[in-house]
């Protein structure tokens, strides 16, 4: 399920014609870090991972989308903010990559 979404993630990225092709290879890198860094937490958090990944996706979903809702960004970006809270100590590197994924949609005005 993970790999799937991650998946969709990939391929929203890629096909958003508002994205524009630098940030596009951000993105996608820093998704390839999620996919490898989601794969360890959901051996032990699997409940985590799978939050993790549906607002990633969701996030995605509003970054690519032509006709901005400012307020579901806002929800996708705080989901996806709140879904890595408590994994500061345990998993410091999926947060860090959450985190910059974050900060890069909401740096394109997400």
């Amino acid at each position: 399920m993970i790999d799937e979404r991650i998946q969709t993630i990939q391929s929203t990225i890629e096909a958003a014609p508002n994205i524009p092709p630098t940030k596009k290879a951000e993105l996608l890198e820093l998704v390839a870090g999620l996919k490898s860094e989601l794969s360890d937490l959901a051996q032990t958090h699997e409940e985590k991972a799978a939050s993790i990944t549906r607002f990633a996706d969701a996030s995605a979903h509003e970054a690519a989308r032509a006709d901005k809702d400012p307020q579901l960004a806002e929800n996708a970006l705080d989901g996806l903010r709140l879904s890595i809270q408590g994994l500061e100590d345990s998993h410091p590197v999926i947060v860090g990559t959450v985190s910059r994924f974050a900060t890069a949609l909401s740096n394109m005005g997400l």
